[in-house]
């Protein structure tokens, strides 16, 4: 018995593309899920730079250690606590202290990035997904003109349409999470710059 790929593959993809559509929904539950998980995260962990540079560098000038420790505990930010993992080791040498805040910081671009390639990968691939579902729905379309031929083009039309639903959904899985993935992207490359600012500033004051 001969073994024929295409019957074999065009019985596949006559199965519908409804399942294309459900996947694309899962996905972009997924994704708002993440939108909002990183919205409340960086919301949560934000803090006035300009201000807390300012007055921990103060702090630390006036040799005030305890002041400056405490002012860091006040906020979960990467900026504060990079400067007290610092201050823990203000009785070391300025390279300990370099080292470990350097440590730190590679720790917390983790967290930082957490939940982002989803995004990403959402957002280049959730296009493709729905343009896979709209070419089954048209290979389905083409499908039943050939067993309806008195259909006419009403039937190719009717079936290209509810494919190209798949598209619209894909797009509309993709747009926001390309949105966010850039937006969260940016929020990540400040606060690393910021942490790595505020590193400099304290190794700089201790090696005096």
């Amino acid at each position: 018995m001969d073994f024929n790929i295409v019957e074999k593959l065009l019985a596949i993809t006559l199965l519908g593309s409804e399942w294309v559509l459900w996947m694309l929904m899962i996905l972009s539950v997924v994704s708002v899920a993440v939108i909002i998980e990183r919205a409340v995260f960086f919301s949560r962990t934000k803090l006035d730079f300009s201000r807390f540079s300012h007055e921990i560098t103060k702090k630390i000038i006036d040799q005030d250690i305890e002041g400056a420790k405490q002012l860091c505990q006040e906020s979960p930010a990467i900026e504060s606590q990079i400067v007290l993992r610092g201050l823990d080791y203000a009785s070391k040498s300025p390279e300990a202290m370099d080292q470990s805040m350097s440590s730190y910081i590679v720790g917390e671009r983790q967290k930082l990035d957490h939940g982002l390639v989803i995004l990403g990968t959402l957002g280049n691939n959730a296009p493709f997904i729905g343009l896979f579902g709209t070419v089954i729905g048209i290979i389905q379309a083409f499908n039943d003109l050939a067993n309806n031929p008195a259909g006419g083009p009403s039937v190719v039309m009717a079936g290209i349409s509810e494919a190209l639903v798949a598209t619209a959904v894909g797009l509309l899985v993709a747009i926001p999470a390309v949105i966010a993935y850039n937006g969260y992207q940016r929020l990540v490359k400040r606060r690393i710059s910021n942490a790595e600012a505020m590193k400099r500033i304290v190794v700089a004051q201790f090696s005096k």
